[in-house]
């Protein structure tokens, strides 16, 4: 007899991106004014490539986690640094991912507990009947050079759905505080945070309001400290989160790891991230006690089930020693890029509309009467043996599997990063096109080298502060362990 549906975690999944700046090489650059930096030296921080931001690496994530989205209520994007202030970030990608139109889209910011506020409330509300509902964050920080938090801070993304089914979790409880607490701040228009003393967060911040927090949430729901097989709880001053489970009364063995040797400190995307590390780990039956903290605090109680995680996690990635390349692909520093970068990439936002779909969800067509697949779609079918007029059926290539059949590295094109690699590539269910690939390496490609689709920026329009999204190809690597 089949298991009745509950409510609860359904899916987890993180995205990093493929790059890791070696923090040795941001302390050599300013060891001359900052030597005090060494002691934060050791290890990577992720670093996107020029042509990710919060939008793509959310839609990654969600990709990774291994989860349905076409029945999905909803999807809401939490980032403190998205790329539009007025444009409802969460649509793009809701539309790359191809979510229902009556799905409801939606940014949050402003918090890093933003992605947790909206978890709670998903699992502390539910609505039967209706599909799961996703939460992504994902942040791309560019902080002050020579400062601690370019050094701690990292580029990456996580996504949780949730909704009825066989979930991988189920909420045992959850608190939530808020307080007016500020342990750092940056005004509209401004680049940077600017941060407090950091003896004032931990004493006044972490171990009052947040310790307290937790306190108050195992008291609410009857758990004794000690129970606690997982802590997660995010936090940028090294220790604070051990300093805070001995305070309440977790075992120090419980405390979860916080990503920091190596990819560093995602802001609001981070609690999601530690917790996919730990759901991928924990015993059945196992109680998490997932925390975050930020203008208050958000404490979720969760009970991990027998059922496997799905998806997969990301890979080691590549270390990238150039700082310099780090600050260009930032925007930090501008780099003089010749007479072809000067062209002008005005969008005309009424085409892109008319072309939504095949630029959003990489949209071809599929022939009725002999199968052959083109990209874009047309009137007549490109089969010189059938050239049916009006016989395309739309069909999806973002998911699709292809293969390299041609290449070129162009250094003379621009391209915020060289050289600009391009070619064809064929799809094993059929189609051809002419693509541009990223994160490859210079002598990667080669012809049958197996490749496939990801959402990225594919130019910007610096005048109007307006980017534009399309499909890239990029090899198929294997995930980590």
């Amino acid at each position: 007899m089949s298991k009745q549906p509950e409510h609860g975690l359904l899916t987890t999944g993180r995205y990093v991106p493929r790059l890791r700046l070696e923090r040795s090489e941001i302390f050599a650059q300013h060891r001359w004014m900052a030597p005090g930096l060494k002691s934060r030296a050791r290890g990577q921080r992720s670093m996107a490539n020029w042509d990710e931001d919060a939008v793509t690496m959310a839609l990654e994530a969600v990709r990774g986690s291994g989860g349905s989205v076409e029945d999905a209520s909803g999807l809401t994007l939490a980032s403190t640094s998205l790329p539009f202030a007025e444009r409802i970030n969460a649509g793009i990608v809701a539309s790359a991912l191809g979510l229902p139109a009556a799905a409801q889209v939606r940014d949050v910011t402003s918090s890093a507990r933003a992605a947790t506020t909206e978890l709670l409330s998903a699992l502390t509300l539910p609505q039967p009947g209706v599909g799961p509902c996703w939460v992504a964050a994902a942040e791309r920080r560019a902080h002050r050079p020579a400062s601690v938090l370019e050094m701690i801070s990292g580029d990456g993304a996580a996504a949780v759905s949730v909704g009825w089914g066989a979930p991988i979790a189920t909420l045992v409880g959850a608190h939530t505080v808020h307080a007016d607490f500020v342990d750092h701040f940056r005004e509209s228009g401004q680049r940077y945070d600017y941060g407090w003393e950091e003896r004032w967060v931990r004493e006044e911040g972490y171990l009052k309001i947040g310790a307290g927090a937790i306190r108050d949430t195992l008291k609410r729901h009857g758990v004794e400290a000690a129970d606690v097989d997982h802590f997660v709880m995010p936090a940028v001053l090294a220790r604070v989160n051990d300093a805070v489970a001995k305070r309440v009364g977790i075992r120090p063995e419980a405390v979860a790891p916080t990503l920091a040797d190596d990819v560093g400190d995602l802001g609001c995307a981070q609690p999601l991230a530690m917790l996919d590390e730990v759901m991928r780990r924990a015993a059945p039956g196992a109680l998490i006690v997932l925390t975050a903290f930020g203008g208050g605090c958000d404490v979720l109680l969760l009970r991990r089930t027998e059922v496997p995680c799905p998806g997969s996690v990301p890979g080691a990635g590549k270390p990238e020693t150039s700082y310099l390349k780090y600050l260009s692909f930032t925007g930090q520093l501008d780099l003089e890029w010749g007479m072809r970068a000067e062209m002008d990439n005005k969008t005309a936002l009424t085409a892109a509309w008319r072309d939504h779909d095949r630029v959003a969800r990489f949209m071809g067509g599929r022939c009725r009467h002999c199968g052959t697949v083109q990209f874009p779609s047309l009137r007549v079918c490109v089969n010189p043996d059938c050239n049916q007029q009006d016989s395309q059926d739309p069909v999806s290539l973002a998911q699709a599997p292809a293969r390299v059949l041609s290449h070129t590295s162009d250094f003379l094109a621009y391209t915020p990063h060289p050289p600009f690699q391009f070619g064809h590539i064929d799809f094993d269910g059929g189609g051809r096109v002419l693509m541009e690939f990223t994160d490859t390496d210079q002598d990667e490609l080669k012809p049958g080298l197996a490749v496939r689709m990801v959402y990225r920026i594919k130019e910007y329009d610096s005048k109007r502060g307006f980017r534009r999204y399309f499909w890239k190809a990029t090899p198929v690597r294997a995930a980590a362990a």
